[in-house]
């Protein structure tokens, strides 16, 4: 027993010895490391092909009317009653085409569709980057078993550490408590290998890339 005290107090010696002395980043320019091989592939196209591969839903819109023509479509192939939007932007645009959706949480354990924006989309693994700082708060992109995405053509950066420079950007000082990135629907192969889309989450990713919504 005594001898492993003796290890314990030894090691944390060392780590205070460690902790104390002054040395040289071994690694000063990490960050302007080259991750990924350079691609000349355009964002849009490579976004949405990486964004397929992972059975996510790729929609491209000129216009807000274009939007709502594929959102309507969309309603009306799944039969969506319960569709939910608490983004004031997506609200007036939706509501100024009479679009049916719920303003509010009321019956919200029965959500079918959470319609929400995004902080970036990611094109080099077809993912979408969301915080909390959106009005669709944390629950909207999670609970309902179809999420829809909307973004501006300036929000499609090629890499991760685009996207965070964006937050930084936009947020300043002011970063968001919750950051995440979203890569297709949510699965799980835990039993017996088996793929499962929306196990924790939505079964159904639609990302709408609107190049202007007027």
């Amino acid at each position: 027993m005594q001898e492993n005290i003796s290890s314990k107090e030894l090691m944390l010696k060392k780590i205070r010895k460690a902790l104390l002395e002054k040395r040289d980043n071994p690694y000063p320019n990490i960050e302007d490391s080259v991750l990924y091989t350079p691609t000349d592939e355009i964002p849009e196209i490579l976004f949405a092909e990486q964004l397929t591969a992972v059975s996510g839903n790729f929609i491209y819109c000129e216009n807000g009317i274009e939007f709502i023509e594929n959102i309507l479509q969309l309603a009306d192939k799944f039969k969506w009653r319960k569709i939910y939007c608490w983004e004031p932007e997506l609200q007036e645009l939706l509501a100024s085409y009479e679009f049916p959706f719920y303003q509010t949480d009321r019956d919200f354990e029965f959500a079918e569709v959470g319609i929400t924006l995004c902080e970036a989309l990611i094109a080099r693994n077809g993912s979408v980057m969301v915080s909390n700082q959106n009005a669709a708060g944390r629950r909207l992109s999670i609970y309902p078993h179809h999420h829809i995405v909307i973004a501006r053509t300036g929000q499609l950066v090629m890499d991760l550490k685009d996207a965070f420079k964006l937050i930084k950007d936009k947020y300043s000082d002011q970063i968001p408590s919750m950051i995440s990135t979203i890569t297709g629907p949510s699965r799980t192969a835990d039993i017996e290998k088996t793929l499962v889309l929306g196990a924790h989450g939505p079964k159904e990713l639609f990302v709408f890339l609107v190049e202007d919504f007027s």
